[in-house]
């Protein structure tokens, strides 16, 4: 597991050492699940590292039907069946940490998570977002990059913290924009980009382990 240790400068150092078997994966969806897929391909091969223990949902989402197929447990954590997002937070926290997931993937999902799960999987939630942070966080990533008329687009992969889309970046992949590109064609490059460096990083986060000490990520 994942060792998370005080440190005095309030930065939070988190590790996983290298060769601790295959890593416990859990996967966050509100979709069809592309990025699931990659990562159900990925872990057919003993070499990669993973094993994904459970998969998740805000929704009946289409995703989880690849997972199903897959032997992967799944779950779906409605907000509306709660009184508030502070008790959805606080079951969706109890539902995934019941499968002991080293890390857990947002991979399209589209609730912020609260407090408690941010406690619990400190250092330990990996989300991708499609542009070159700390440049057009937010939702609409690709239209806000078009707008202001950048050359280099991209996708951000970066453990989450508190604020939105400002968590320690793992890693970035630049996506170059074209002539005549629109939100749709640049989105969908994008994509293909995001899923790579997703794959790529997650198999080297599982062989290598890592470490986060403030905003520096690390790997061995």
């Amino acid at each position: 597991m994942p060792v998370i240790e005080p440190d005095v400068s309030r930065a939070r150092r988190v590790g996983r050492a290298p060769g601790d078997g295959r890593l416990r994966v859990a996967v966050l969806i509100s979709g069809g699940g592309s990025n699931l897929q990659s990562l159900i391909e990925a872990q057919r091969d003993p070499d990669y590292g993973i094993e994904l223990v459970v998969v998740g949902s805000d929704r009946a989402a289409g995703g989880l039907q690849l997972a199903e197929r897959a032997g992967i447990p799944t779950f779906v954590e409605s907000v509306r069946s709660h009184p508030d997002r502070a008790a959805w937070d606080s079951a969706l926290t109890a539902r995934l940490a019941a499968h002991r997931p080293e890390l857990v993937i947002s991979a399209g999902f589209l609730k912020l998570v609260g407090a408690d799960f941010l406690r619990e999987f400190a250092g330990r939630y990996l989300n991708t977002h499609n542009a070159l942070l700390p440049s057009f966080p937010g939702i609409h990533g690709p239209a806000d990059a078009l707008a202001y008329g950048v050359k280099i687009a991209g996708a951000t992969l970066f453990f989450v913290d508190e604020g939105v889309d400002t968590g320690p970046i793992l890693a970035q992949v630049a996506v170059p924009v074209e002539d005549g590109d629109d939100v749709h064609t640049l989105t969908e490059r994008i994509k293909v980009a995001e899923r790579r460096q997703l794959v790529d990083q997650v198999g080297r986060l599982a062989r290598q382990g890592w470490t986060i000490q403030g905003r520096k990520v690390s790997i061995p």
